[in-house]
């Protein structure tokens, strides 16, 4: 009897463990950037949790024909951040590390990946 109790709470206890929720698919931190408005104003923007392995097109750069291109990257998440320097993750590329890593302006993006 005490075997099949064991069993049993065994088997419980694995199922409850598979159906658990993995970890959320965001890399938890934030990632900033900037950029020169048409109007010639600087802009800031921050991406807040920003989704993982996905290609994001940043934010006030989604034009294709747009010659303007962000800068001065700073990853502030948990994940490596590929930066690109054209739209949907095409072109030239660059690495920055988790918590901190950051380029200059004169690195010039215009999408990212987080890993």
């Amino acid at each position: 009897m005490r075997l099949r109790t064991t069993a049993a709470a065994a088997l419980g206890a694995l199922a409850l463990i598979v159906t658990l929720p993995g970890s959320a698919n965001a890399a938890e931190g934030q990632f900033a950037y900037t950029y020169t408005t048409p109007s010639g104003h600087r802009q800031a923007v921050v991406l807040l949790d920003p989704p993982s392995r996905e290609c994001v097109t940043l934010p006030g750069l989604n034009d294709a024909d747009t010659s303007d291109s962000a800068d001065t990257p700073w990853n502030n998440t948990g994940s490596t951040a590929t930066v690109f320097t054209g739209p949907d993750c095409d072109g030239a590329y660059y690495t920055l590390r988790p918590d901190g890593g950051h380029a200059s302006s004169r690195l010039k993006l215009r999408s990212v990946v987080f890993s």
